[in-house]
């Protein structure tokens, strides 16, 4: 790994830390954490007390990889998706973890979508 490449990393890991000292999911507000790589984003809502995921979305996922879409768009769909398991799991209210990244592009989509879908934040 490049010299750049790991001090962006560390960057990252370094604002989420931070970040997760404010931010704690609980049962009755779990945390939505959004994860993306270069070709990728998964997002899962998490209850920090017992240590469990309660609800998980992915761009892997069979149903999204069909279309080809890539982007803000898969970003979206991801979104709309962990959104509806959420709400078919009994969650209503969550806390956004955006995992150290901007809230930008396609972190922003997901957390819209997951908005649109019924999720309170």
């Amino acid at each position: 790994m490049g010299d750049s490449a790991k001090r962006k990393r560390d960057g990252r890991i370094r604002r989420h830390n931070r970040l997760r000292r404010k931010i704690h999911g609980t049962s009755e507000r779990p945390r939505l954490a959004v994860f993306r790589s270069n070709r990728n984003i998964s997002a899962q809502i998490i209850d920090d007390d017992k240590g469990h995921t309660l609800v998980a979305a992915s761009s892997l996922e069979a149903d999204i990889r069909v279309g080809g879409a890539k982007g803000i768009t898969v970003a979206t769909q991801v979104g709309e998706l962990v959104g509806q398991r959420a709400k078919a799991a009994g969650i209503e209210a969550i806390v956004f973890d955006r995992g150290g990244l901007k809230y930008h592009g396609r972190i922003a989509a997901v957390a819209n979508a997951a908005r649109e879908a019924g999720l309170e934040f």
